[in-house]
């Protein structure tokens, strides 16, 4: 993302830009994204600090930004900034990260 993200999320947040893959069917039909199940894949923006554990204190997020992860079809809450839709979501809705 050229611009810096106005968005800070806070404890353990994320903001996931969803990378959108159209595919295509034996017989040519193309399948936009929203008509998957499988789980979608994105790349994220910004990361909280992490949550608080019941001592108050900070664990450390296990994601960073620009790790490219796997999130189940209607996890998060979708925004949209700078014309591009954003999904904000805990780090546990996260399902893995994409490795390579």
């Amino acid at each position: 993302m050229a611009s810096k993200l106005k968005l800070k999320p806070l404890g353990g947040r994320v903001i996931v830009e969803p990378i959108e893959q159209e595919e295509m069917t034996a017989g040519g039909i193309i399948l936009p994204e929203t008509a998957k199940e499988k789980p979608q894949e994105g790349k994220i923006l910004a990361a909280g600090p992490g949550d608080r554990d019941d001592k108050g204190e900070r664990v450390p997020m296990d994601l960073k930004v620009g790790d490219k992860v796997l999130f189940a079809k209607y996890s998060g809450t979708e925004i949209k900034m700078d014309g591009k839709k954003l999904l904000i979501m805990r780090e546990s809705d996260i399902l893995a990260v994409v490795e390579g």
